[in-house]
């Protein structure tokens, strides 16, 4: 199945789908931050992350409590490839010189990077 971008909107209410693992859009509604948007609004939003195939739903009546279908894993993994492939020629190498020139990354962070590369070496 391919994995189709999220607008921002879509990936914030993903993003309370993915720590909620399940809920109705009231639960959604409770998780976003103020100012809380419309009912109407998030149920919108849902229904599109539906239609994407992002979102699944159990019916309770007239209620549908939703559910993530893709994981969060599986979105970091397509995010990520679209960065590295479309900012940055598909060189890890140059996207971590560019999180280093603008200082996103700190001394324990690039300790434990180095970390991973020499586990990596180990295999």
């Amino acid at each position: 199945m391919e994995i189709k971008e999220l607008t921002r909107a879509e990936e914030q209410i993903m993003q309370v789908l993915w720590q909620l693992k399940k809920g109705f859009v009231k639960d959604v509604i409770d998780a976003l931050p103020e100012p809380k948007p419309a009912y109407n609004t998030v149920s919108t939003f849902i229904r599109i992350l539906e239609t994407k195939g992002f979102v699944g739903h159990s019916a309770f009546g007239k209620s549908h409590e939703y559910f993530p279908i893709i994981s969060k894993d599986q979105y970091q993994s397509f995010a990520t490839e679209k960065l590295l492939s479309g900012y940055f020629d598909n060189s890890v190498k140059r996207m971590f010189s560019f999180f280093v020139k603008k200082e996103k990354i700190d001394l324990k962070e690039a300790d434990e990077i180095m970390k991973l590369i020499e586990k990596l070496k180990e295999k």
